[in-house]
């Protein structure tokens, strides 16, 4: 039970958010309106995603400072279970900006930018793919998932902060940034940043012993 209470916060976490981000009162802000509800759940998944992908960015430069299996596993079920998140965080936003603009897509860069970083993780999984050595595709696949994860840093967070004339909320100096975060839904948001962050790394986490034991399997 000792080993379980960050996982039980997690869930009491989420499940609050997702409770509290309907019923408290939202400022009602221009363009938005009562969409801005959607803060509690598009922007924790690129929260999770950025967790878990410098999670695998990580075991990958661990992987090659030593060439350890257990490393190249890590980092390849940390950067799966961030590709989902990835997912998500993209097919909320296409909702919201359905609600926000009329559209599930529009030619905005911080949603090219994400779209892109999510194009070049699953670039990394083909890659894997197309390689049968086990040593040669996690040796180059750690090279490249450092790659990913710079081009991701620079697409997602650097490119969109400089560009001009972004719909996107806080970027390329549109005023509608979260202004309209007050107390009260700062009370929902960033509880849920951290519930869905422990999600993440659970799921994590059960992948990869579901990883570990089919190549004990294998041998």
């Amino acid at each position: 039970m000792k080993k379980m209470w960050w996982k039980i916060l997690g869930l009491m976490l989420v499940l609050y958010s997702l409770i509290a981000g309907l019923l408290i009162p939202v400022p009602d802000l221009p363009v938005i309106h009562e969409s801005i509800r959607n803060i509690f759940y598009h922007v924790c998944m690129w929260f999770t995603l950025l967790t878990l992908l410098s999670i695998s960015a990580v075991n990958a430069v661990r992987y090659l400072s030593g060439f350890e299996d257990k490393y190249d596993f890590r980092s390849v079920e940390a950067a799966s279970t961030g590709l989902f998140f990835g997912m998500l965080g993209l097919l909320t936003g296409s909702i919201w900006a359905r609600f926000s603009w009329g559209t599930f897509w529009t030619n905005d860069p911080q949603l090219n930018g994400a779209a892109v970083s999510m194009l070049i993780y699953a670039a990394y999984f083909v890659l894997r793919g197309s390689m049968n050595d086990s040593e040669k595709r996690a040796r180059i696949s750690a090279v490249y998932n450092i790659f990913a994860f710079i081009m991701m840093i620079i697409f997602l967070l650097v490119l969109p902060k400089l560009a001009v004339g972004s719909v996107h909320p806080g970027k390329g100096g549109n005023p509608m940034a979260l202004v309209g975060l007050d107390n009260t839904m700062r009370m929902v948001f960033y509880p849920a940043v951290i519930g869905w962050i422990i999600i993440g790394v659970w799921i994590y986490q059960l992948k990869l012993r579901l990883k570990i034991i089919n190549e004990l399997n294998e041998i």
